[in-house]
């Protein structure tokens, strides 16, 4: 009987300590989520607009020593008469500095996407033509305009509202929010690349929503993994403390059976600490001593 009492009693505690518990993980965990979750956005962002600025630098940098060396001239390099290329939907065009730009930025731009946030990394010129793509996005042509929309995308002109402000954008690290045509929803981070003092285009960063999502999605998940975890053991713990807390309660309770029953009343029952325990047992034993004693009196 005394085992179910003080059973119940740790249940109970353990019970009401762990909710309390878990309220508190709960809300810390959502603050913690929140937070990291939005540390992690702007990490990623933050990122893209370095990796921007990084790269219009290095494209502005090609373009002007293949002017120096004698490759194209200035006025080619700002070539805006474009050449169609075959009959393709989108249209595709060439100009006088394509051809050296293949050879020349293609391993620059597709190693910026080594970093898996990064869908794709082009330089376009001022009136969003785009004369070399990342070599993902430079598959063989199928003939399937739709296949080819998101297979093939290099030498065309990015003239929608989002390219031309970041192909016409004087900010670094500008951002917008990218409706892509081929249904992705992205941010579009750009910044401009100059030639010779002059404005030549800019340095498109995308990194899509989703990659952030997902990022977010994997933070959630390892908190609330590591929080489960640790609500475990806090259950493990607090039971196995409070079922330790108690038995000496058990104990006791078992001897105020006894003595209610007139057992083992010879057996002292002693003060082994000093707190409310102690004083409950010192209170048991002086009611063992009077129980002796008015048995005693009643023999007489």
């Amino acid at each position: 009987m005394a085992h179910f009492i003080t059973g119940k009693i740790g249940v109970k505690v353990s019970i009401f300590v762990n909710f309390f518990i878990l309220i508190v993980m709960v809300i810390g965990t959502y603050i913690l989520i929140n937070r990291q979750s939005a540390s992690l956005e702007a990490e990623l962002l933050s990122r893209g607009q370095i990796q921007s600025i990084v790269g219009a630098k290095m494209i502005g940098k090609i373009i002007e020593e293949a002017v120096d060396n004698g490759v194209f001239s200035v006025t080619e390099a700002f070539d805006t008469n474009y050449v169609t290329i075959g009959n393709f939907t989108p249209p595709k065009f060439h100009t006088k500095y394509d051809t050296y730009l293949d050879k020349a930025i293609l391993s620059l731009e597709d190693e910026f996407l080594q970093d898996k946030s990064v869908v794709f990394a082009v330089a376009v010129d001022t009136n969003g033509y785009l004369p070399t793509h990342n070599s993902v996005f430079q598959k063989p042509i199928t003939g399937d305009a739709e296949k080819d929309k998101v297979g093939n995308r290099t030498k065309r002109v990015f003239n929608d509202p989002v390219g031309l402000k970041a192909a016409q954008n004087t900010e670094k690290g500008f951002r917008q929010i990218y409706h892509r045509d081929t249904g992705q929803l992205m941010w579009d981070i750009s910044t401009p690349i100059s030639v010779k003092g002059k404005h030549w285009g800019g340095f498109r960063i995308g990194i899509e929503l989703t990659t952030i999502e997902t990022a977010k999605k994997n933070l959630m998940l390892t908190l609330l993994a590591i929080m489960g975890t640790i609500l475990i053991l806090s259950i493990i713990l607090t039971t196995a403390i409070v079922s330790r807390s108690l038995a000496p309660i058990r104990v006791l309770s078992n001897r105020a059976d006894d003595l209610a029953h007139g057992k083992n009343l010879q057996d002292e029952i002693a003060t082994t600490r000093h707190d409310e325990i102690g004083e409950l047992q010192g209170a048991l034993n002086r009611l063992r001593m009077s129980m002796l004693i008015a048995l005693k009196m009643k023999s007489k």
